[in-house]
């Protein structure tokens, strides 16, 4: 959605955004790094005649350039305050919904983002605190700052790590698993192929690309994997 500009096509979107909130969608995920601070302005546009139904996220913790261009993490207690600020007006709402910190930045204690995060709770401009691709300790050291709602982290039938320690955390300290990727950013849709494609130099250096060859030699066939996902288990 955040490579969508135009009046034109914010309508569009408007009616591609409010067909799933009639079926039953109420929490929409965007971020100032997608698409630049662009995707926030039209997910708020878009969400506007909605918004007493659905809960909005969004997220903090990287640092821009001059031209635009990602410059490394950011999570200090007065960055996280000044991007709670501009998404607000961005999105056009008076507060966020779900605030995450978008990656851990080294150079700052969780607590003290915890503690930032905290104060925009009290002053209203957010209503909860939530992570996204950390560790357990991390998540213990925010948790007694601030109470974390939720956690994002990758999750699917081929990437399934948090199963070990993540997700038993969570289920200790009442926090909630927003999974992303779960179709394996679509690969296991079985509606794109990668194997036997042209590619650039570039792309083949991609995540994506190093993931998928890393892990597998041939693409697994949707059915099998709807054929897994809804086996029943056996009776011993």
């Amino acid at each position: 959605m955040y490579t969508i500009s135009g009046t034109r096509k914010c309508k569009r979107l408007q009616v591609r955004t409010h067909n799933p909130v009639e079926l039953g969608v109420t929490f929409f995920d965007t971020a100032e790094f997608y698409g630049l601070f662009t995707n926030e302005e039209l997910v708020g546009k878009a969400l506007a005649p909605v918004r007493a139904q659905v809960a909005i996220a969004t997220k903090f913790g990287f640092q821009f350039d001059e031209t635009g261009k990602q410059a490394g993490l950011n999570s200090r207690p007065q960055h996280i305050k000044e991007v709670a600020e501009a998404s607000l007006k961005r999105l056009k709402i008076n507060a966020i919904d779900l605030f995450y910190q978008h990656r851990v930045d080294p150079n700052v204690p969780i607590e003290d983002v915890a503690g930032a995060v905290k104060d925009l709770i009290q002053e209203g401009k957010v209503k909860h605190f939530g992570l996204s691709e950390t560790g357990v300790q991390t998540i213990r050291r925010a948790h007694a700052v601030q109470p974390v709602t939720a956690l994002q982290s990758e999750y699917s039938p081929w990437w399934r790590e948090p199963e070990a320690e993540i997700i038993p955390a969570l289920e200790e300290f009442g926090i909630g698993f927003v999974p992303f990727s779960p179709l394996g950013k679509g690969f296991l849709t079985g509606r794109r192929n990668y194997i036997g494609c042209r590619r650039t130099s570039k792309e083949r250096r991609s995540s994506l690309a190093r993931r998928i060859f890393a892990r597998l030699r041939a693409p697994p066939p949707a059915s099998r994997c709807t054929e897994l996902a809804t086996a029943k288990p056996r009776s011993e």
